[in-house]
């Protein structure tokens, strides 16, 4: 079982399509929220420890804990590792569920621990398992439970049905040891080794006979319409010792290789004998016993702080990401040219033309974007809703801003999200919580800047917000726009450069949602946010020009649209991705996946839109404040 090399599809990347399989009806355990993570990355912050000791800072929670043998064991030096379990998740289908949702073996005690706002919003399901080890304490295929099915009972029959259900699905465990994933790594392609932090249940064998998903690691799993239940870990925990020497050690890492056993003898058990099978078409009696090994080995080059790195090199195209950046970088470039081509010369030319123009026989030929100074601040129809969307779009970019930049110092753990609110603290009003967050500081703020601005305004101070040119009290009639300065053309082309920055980045993050890979390449993502503000700033920029000097002055929906419309595309690669990369089965599943991308693209259109229109803004009160106007 050791050394095995998986095919590419197992199981990250993501596994092959699975065939129609039914089973009889049966009444499932509720799931537990989907896990969301680009939506959620707007508003949740977290913290991984910082390298240093002693002076370092550590959130509560996160900082190093040591390990000593059992009669060494002290406040300051735990010799009891507990095993933590989490919740269950499948590339298969979007639905996650608690590990007490399966008949697995259950912790006689222990104290569950209290999750966060964010790990519930994310899903996440913590329980205490009943895996305890002692640091240093070796065990050799351990006993923790057996479960035992009665196929003509209605209730165990509904379990073991569930219970095939979910390895026909692939669905994988989630474990965790002193907040880090125990991972399963394995051989892929091309010589490289893949450190999964999770592993299958099961897998099936189909009844022609056809290995699905992790079956292809054993060649004893073959028996035709059959499922093979991973019922054995072996689990191996790495530990740093500490330099000083009195202070034990601490865990670096945490692996596993998952095995199956039919167990000669259940009561005790020798990890010996064929697979643990169970026939779709069993009956009777069908006894499960779970076991472990357990062993510990010291790593003397990986150091506390840096124990996430074998997980994090593991995972590929850290290449396609530089590619993307140059991609990003040629898109950036190209516009600057063209924006730095309107602004230095064909604007700098406007701008000293309309000013020489002092006759009034010359200001009666006025022409080109001068044209409609007196329409060019005139509001705009729906300005209400333009101005709630601004608003929103307003603090979904600051968000996303002050997240990505802490991300990038490292404030942002891969693995445990953390929002920062009371809720964190245990606090379990978290619903009112959100919403004296969302309302309580920045409506506080709004009512300040209106009232100082109202103050101002009425004192007549230069520091006030005022237009640069009058508005006319008869709006201005637009000519017949040509086809390509018309509203439609110009929003559907201002989408494409700035979508064309970010679709390789885009792929990475939904394999982060919908995959569950880990997303840690920040520095990179942060890149592209400050190429995409540029490039969603630069085309709005640029088509506005276009449109003024057609005497078009209708640009505040029109910018908002142009730079918003990259949702669009957003929208249709979504679809793309989910019919050439997921396998996603289900109905439920397949609602919850465009449910979720529709909320993630409302959010990116008002992410996009913001930008652009107060690019245009600036833009628009630039230039009309530099020319003459009578």
């Amino acid at each position: 079982m050791g050394g095995w090399f998986l095919p590419s599809f197992l199981p990250y990347p993501a596994p092959n399509r699975l065939p129609n399989f039914s089973f009889p009806p049966a009444r499932l355990p509720a799931p537990c929220p989907p896990r969301w993570w680009l939506l959620l990355s707007l508003l949740l912050l977290g913290a991984a420890p910082g390298p240093r000791r002693g002076a370092a800072f550590y959130l509560p929670g996160l900082a190093p804990v040591n390990f000593c043998e059992d009669e060494k064991k002290s406040d300051e030096c735990k010799a009891e590792i507990e095993l933590f379990v989490n919740r269950l998740d499948s590339v298969e289908s979007v639905l996650p569920y608690e590990y007490t949702a399966f008949d697995f073996c259950q912790a006689s005690e222990g104290k569950r621990p209290s999750e966060n706002l964010g790990q519930v919003l994310f899903g996440e399901r913590i329980e205490p398992s009943p895996y305890k080890f002692t640091f240093k304490k070796e065990e050799t295929c351990k006993l923790v439970c057996t479960k035992t099915y009665h196929t003509e009972k209605a209730e165990d029959k509904q379990k073991l049905e569930f219970l095939k259900k979910s390895m026909l699905l692939n669905y994988q465990h989630h474990w965790i040891v002193d907040n880090m994933p125990v991972t399963w790594c394995y051989d892929v392609e091309d010589g490289q080794r893949f450190c999964n932090p999770g592993f299958p249940i099961g897998c099936y064998i189909t009844d022609k006979g056809h290995a699905k998903d992790a079956c292809v690691i054993n060649s004893e799993f073959h028996e035709r319409d059959t499922f093979y239940i991973f019922n054995h870990v072996d689990i191996k925990i790495y530990y740093h010792v500490v330099e000083t020497g009195s202070m034990g050690a601490r865990l670096v890492a945490a692996k596993l290789e998952p095995k199956s056993f039919k167990h000669t003898h259940i009561d005790k058990p020798d990890c010996s004998g064929p697979p643990m099978d169970i026939s779709n078409k069993a009956s009777g009696e069908i006894k499960v016993a779970y076991t472990y090994s357990i062993s510990f080995e010291e790593e003397k080059n990986i150091r506390w702080a840096s124990r996430w790195d074998y997980i994090l090199e593991s995972m590929p195209h850290t290449h396609i990401q530089w590619f993307s950046i140059m991609n990003s970088l040629v898109i950036v470039l190209f516009l600057s040219g063209m924006v730095a081509m309107i602004m230095l010369r064909t604007l700098h030319k406007d701008i000293a033309r309309y000013n020489q123009m002092d006759s009034t026989e010359d200001a009666q030929e006025e022409f080109g974007w001068k044209l409609v100074h007196g329409d060019i601040f005139r509001p705009p129809r729906k300005g209400m809703l333009l101005s709630v969307f601004l608003g929103s779009g307003t603090q979904i970019l600051i968000m996303t801003f002050v997240t990505l930049f802490f991300a990038c110092l490292g404030f942002l753990s891969p693995l445990m999200p953390l929002l920062f609110s009371p809720a964190a603290f245990g606090g379990e009003k978290w619903k009112t919580n959100v919403l004296l967050t969302s309302f309580l500081c920045p409506g506080i703020v709004f009512a300040d800047f209106f009232i100082m601005n109202l103050i101002l305004w009425g004192e007549g101070s230069s520091a006030a917000i005022e237009h640069p040119v009058r508005t006319n009290q008869i709006p201005r009639q637009i000519p017949e726009q040509s086809f390509y300065t018309k509203p439609l053309p110009g929003i559907i082309m201002g989408g494409i450069l700035p979508f064309g920055c970010i679709f390789i980045q885009l792929f990475f993050i939904l394999n982060s949602i919908w995959s569950h890979q880990m997303y840690y390449m920040f520095g990179f993502l942060f890149l592209v946010f400050i190429i995409l503000v540029i490039t969603c700033s630069e085309a709005t920029i640029l088509l506005c020009y276009f449109h003024l000097c057609a005497e078009d002055y209708h640009w505040q929906w029109r910018s908002f649209l142009t730079s918003g419309f990259t949702a669009v595309y957003f929208l249709i690669y979504a679809i793309h991705y989910f019919f050439s990369k997921l396998q996603i089965t289900g109905t439920a599943s397949t609602i919850l996946y465009f449910g979720y991308t529709m909320i993630m693209v409302l959010i990116f259109f008002l992410f996009t839109g913001t930008i652009g229109f107060f690019a245009c803004f600036w833009f628009v009160t630039k230039i009309y404040s530099v020319v003459k106007v009578d």
